[in-house]
């Protein structure tokens, strides 16, 4: 799959495959046991051109959609999904911040999120509100010619490290998800307060944390998207996540049929190769169904965006198949290679967890029903 790209989106996504090859794979097991987010090798990504891929060329990105976007971190995953996360957050901002920014707020952040030297994050998420993103409390009360934010986030891939914040905070709560307004935080801003990492089954190299807001005063030139228009803009960022997130579920179900395949071909047992079971062939076979069917559905919901067509229903039942998917078809690969799956010298525990971690990220599989019931029931009757 990768016929309907340009000729330039192929060849960031074959610069990701050799960088996913020769430097994510071969360290990405030393970042998860040290719990350490690889500030030098996402730099070395943005380095060739993966730091900007939403942002239009003549702003200095690669003017890609989601489709292509997805093909990329697909290839990421494949060695890390949590690495290619960070990176998805990051382009998620860059683009945002491209489409969204005033002339102003793209020269002053553009240049150094598309080189890496400044990484950004996404503040949506709060301690008590999970996946009810349109009830959040962190409040922006006016100051003069600037406001003061107050408040928690939580569950912030990319906090630990994270220089550019673009946080989501009520202007208004009268008028529910319509008071809402994101503002450009710089992290080392006064009153911006750093939670410790979260330990986790997993995906450490997304730098999760959370952060707080202690009467952080900005100027008013912090204020990025007004309200009810910043929430809309949340929703569409986190449509291409669901999609991007969709792709990349494929690629760590790939890697470890990939892995299933390559083991299970060389080990034998009880007078015959591994692979040679009927047992062993069945299982991986379905994990191929699967990968192919989460596939189409990724490359379909992409298809959508990038036509301006209504994603959401497409973007959440990627999602949702593909995360599924994936955590259940690892399980299978992990299984079929016996106990040697569950050490970190293979990928499979690594990508078992990413799997895991993807079925909460950007809205949790049952805010994906959600949103597809929504989608069947819109014209069917009355609703709330």
């Amino acid at each position: 799959m990768g016929d309907d790209l340009s000729a330039e989106a192929q060849q960031l996504v074959e610069r990701a495959v050799t960088f996913a090859r020769e430097v994510v794979a071969p360290q990405a097991s030393a970042w998860e046991i040290a719990r350490q987010v690889p500030l030098e090798a996402l730099r070395r990504a943005a380095g060739l051109g993966l730091a900007g891929l939403l942002v239009p060329p003549a702003l200095g990105g690669a003017g890609l959609g989601a489709t292509g976007m997805g093909r990329v971190m697909e290839a990421l995953a494949g060695a890390d999904l949590a690495f290619g996360f960070a990176l998805v957050v990051h382009n998620n901002l860059a683009g945002n911040i491209a489409r969204n920014g005033t002339p102003p707020q793209q020269q002053r952040y553009l240049p150094a999120l598309l080189s890496g030297e400044r990484i950004g994050a996404f503040l949506l998420t709060e301690p008590q509100g999970g996946s009810d993103a349109a009830a959040i409390t962190t409040r922006a009360l006016r100051d003069g010619d600037g406001w003061v934010l107050n408040g928690e986030k939580a569950w912030v891939t990319n906090g630990t490290v994270a220089e550019v914040l673009s946080v989501y905070a009520q202007t208004d709560p009268g008028q529910g998800w319509r008071g809402i307004a994101c503002f450009l935080v710089d992290g080392a801003a006064p009153g911006v307060v750093r939670r410790a990492p979260y330990a986790m089954l997993g995906a450490h190299a997304m730098g999760t944390a959370g952060i707080g807001f202690e009467h952080c005063r900005l100027p008013g030139e912090a204020l990025f998207i007004g309200p009810g228009d910043a929430f809309k803009a949340a929703l569409r960022g986190i449509d291409i996540a669901r999609i991007v997130l969709a792709a990349m579920c494929c690629g760590i179900l790939r890697s470890g049929l990939e892995t299933a395949l390559d083991l299970t071909a060389r080990r034998r047992a009880f007078g015959q190769r591994i692979a040679d079971f009927q047992g062993v062939q069945w299982l991986l076979a379905d994990v191929a169904t699967e990968l192919e069917a989460a596939r189409l559905l990724a490359a379909e919901a992409g298809r959508r965006f990038d036509a301006g067509e209504e994603t959401a229903m497409a973007a959440a039942h990627a999602k949702k198949f593909a995360s599924r998917a994936a955590l259940k078809g690892l399980s299978d690969c992990m299984q079929v290679v016996g106990a040697a799956g569950f050490a970190h010298d293979l990928p499979l525990a690594r990508h078992l967890a990413g799997a895991k971690v993807a079925q909460y990220l950007d809205g949790a599989t049952e805010i994906q029903n959600v949103v597809i019931a929504r989608g069947l029931m819109r014209g069917h009757g009355p609703q709330n």
